[in-house]
């Protein structure tokens, strides 16, 4: 469990057992708010304070957060943003919301987080967007093969007021999820020790024929059947033993998920294919956003806003700074620490893969699946309308120079 510098002091008992006292959401929140490395002491100090100031006052409304497989630590290494939404937003409504996070897998994993909330156990959720589509099909239209050039274009959607109605409003219709948040990254292909003593991938051709783990996305795929990435789905929490046991060879997901995940021991090479979304997103239970007073309703939009600024910033330098996803390689991060080459592909290389596989020039494979998106939006065109807003920003543009906005307001 020990995934970060700050709390690399602190055992898993002494967390429990401070969270004992001061209850886990305390506890965690005080860790990740914390900038450096914390020692037993500091961190029962800071849960304790945490704890007062939450307490203060009687909560109007308990709402239950199912952060998956993420915690206090790997929450420093993919920068979701879960706990900066949870602290903000008790701390905007000075207390009227009140947070309960449950990480670590211990009330919902990726794959059920999505339905869980569906079903009124919990009320938000922390999950990627390709695992929740198993419960929310619609999240599906993220997911269409090279429609986002690079990690600045997926921020500027995401911030863009049109987001609302062609990803926001059909989710919230359909699936009952209001969507406040995500990370951005592209997924690539992490290969397995097969390819450890291989030379790295610099050919997209040396990738067909691997047999590489896929998420619950249907529209990902596609993408990978048409790559020759032989796609097998196999749920997140056991995609560490598949590698480690070399029953795949690699699998499909980003780089930051690899480190917070623990999985760089079993990774040899972090393929940038950038083929389709890696968002670690957050959602909310509409129902019970419903049901919230209109100024409480729009703090949990201003935390959302706060959350995704941060997130933006945060694992930009995380991935360079904590990962290790950067050529050269910084010393000391996790990827330099357990041997694995980030694979950057150059422009020929993903202009051949983007050829063979994105809707714009292999539309017939996606047809069906477009279709019933575009329904479900109501009929707009949601590949070429994300495609085109994904593109009003140069591709150079630096993900961390996105200029952020308010989603729900009108441009």
């Amino acid at each position: 469990m020990k995934t970060s510098k700050q709390l690399e002091n602190i055992s898993r008992r002494d967390l429990f057992r401070v969270a004992g006292v001061y209850g886990m959401s305390s506890t965690l929140m005080a860790a990740g708010a914390f900038g450096g490395t914390l020692t037993l002491s500091e961190l029962a100090t800071a849960a304790e304070t945490t704890y007062k100031k939450r307490f203060k006052k009687k909560a109007k409304h308990k709402l239950k957060f199912g952060a998956s497989g993420f915690n206090a630590r790997n929450l420093l290494i993919e920068r979701a943003g879960a706990l900066e939404f949870a602290r903000d937003l008790e701390e905007r409504t000075d207390g009227e919301i009140q947070i309960e996070f449950i990480g670590d897998n211990q009330i919902c994993g990726q794959l059920s987080c999505v339905k869980k909330t569906q079903l009124g156990i919990i009320d938000i959720y922390a999950a990627s967007t390709q695992n929740s589509a198993g419960g929310a099909p619609y999240l599906n239209v993220l997911d269409y093969a090279y429609m986002f050039p690079g990690r600045a274009s997926q921020y500027h959607f995401l911030y863009s007021p049109e987001s609302q109605r062609i990803l926001r409003d059909p989710l919230e219709k359909r699936h009952g999820l209001k969507f406040l948040f995500s990370h951005c990254e592209l997924r690539g292909i992490q290969l397995g020790l097969k390819h450890k003593d291989k030379p790295t991938i610099t050919k997209l051709e040396e990738l067909f024929g691997t047999k590489n783990r896929v998420t619950g996305t249907q529209l990902g795929r596609i993408a990978m059947q048409l790559l020759n990435l032989n796609p097998v789905p196999v749920a997140w929490e056991e995609t560490l033993d598949g590698l480690k046991q070399g029953l795949i060879d690699g699998a499909e997901t980003w780089a930051s998920a690899v480190a917070y995940a623990n999985m760089s021991p079993v990774v040899s090479q972090s393929v940038d294919l950038k083929f389709f979304c890696g968002t670690e997103h957050t959602s909310m239970s509409s129902k019970v956003f419903d049901k919230l007073d209109d100024n409480l309703q729009n703090a949990v939009l201003e935390s959302s806003y706060l959350a995704q600024v941060h997130v933006q910033a945060a694992n930009e330098a995380a991935l360079i700074k904590t990962v290790g996803f950067s050529d050269p390689q910084l010393p000391d991060t996790l990827f330099v620490k357990h041997n694995v080459r980030p694979a950057f592909l150059a422009d020929d290389q993903i202009k051949m893969a983007e050829e063979m596989c994105s809707p714009e020039y292999k539309p017939d494979p996606w047809n069906e699946w477009r279709e019933r998106l575009n329904k479900w939006a109501g009929g707009i065109d949601t590949y070429k309308e994300i495609h085109r807003i994904a593109r009003e920003i140069p591709k150079d543009t630096l993900p961390e120079n996105v200029e952020p906005r308010r989603w729900w307001k009108s441009a």
